[in-house]
């Protein structure tokens, strides 16, 4: 199997090549385990904010710091193979941190979008932080949030295949 994935430093470069031709970047990121509906049209609307998507992906090492040993369902490599696959999707990048920071700091997109379920750095909310949001204000960039779509989530999916 191929490598679905791009490297940081090919990223980086290619994205002062973007800023030269007057595209708009928009990164997210996330562990995209078990890909379902709701994720398809989270990638939709994000990459309708922008001329490309990036998507940052948590590896197995990273899922698993934040969502417990049995995470996640789906190696990373498959993850990526999915997500590749996606229209919506330009390009998908690894990573091993918890958070997105790093690829934050150094890909600087125009807009980083993340669910309805996080909260704005701008706006009074009682949804999950977004320590990568101060550094995309820092630079000038926008932080976008999709609407959550209740009841599509990776959580639930996998509770209702372990309870059958």
């Amino acid at each position: 199997m191929n490598s679905p994935f791009r490297s940081l430093e090919e990223l980086v470069t290619r994205r002062q090549q973007w800023r030269k031709q007057g595209l708009t970047v928009v990164f997210t990121n996330g562990a995209f385990d078990l890909v379902h509906a709701g994720h398809v049209s989270y990638l939709q609307a994000a990459r309708a904010l922008g001329d490309l998507l990036i998507v940052g992906l948590n590896s197995d090492a990273s899922v698993r710091g934040y969502k417990g040993p049995t995470r996640p369902i789906v190696p990373e490599l498959q993850r990526g193979i999915v997500l590749a696959g996606l229209r919506s999707v330009d390009y998908v990048t690894l990573f091993d941190s918890l958070t997105a920071e790093p690829l934050v700091s150094a890909l600087q997109p125009d807009v980083y979008v993340k669910g309805g379920d996080y909260a704005h750095p701008e706006q009074a909310s009682n949804g999950k932080e977004l320590p990568e949001a101060k550094i995309v204000l820092a630079y000038g960039g926008q932080v976008e949030l999709i609407q959550y779509q209740a009841g599509l989530s990776t959580s639930n999916l996998i509770a209702k295949i372990r309870s059958e």
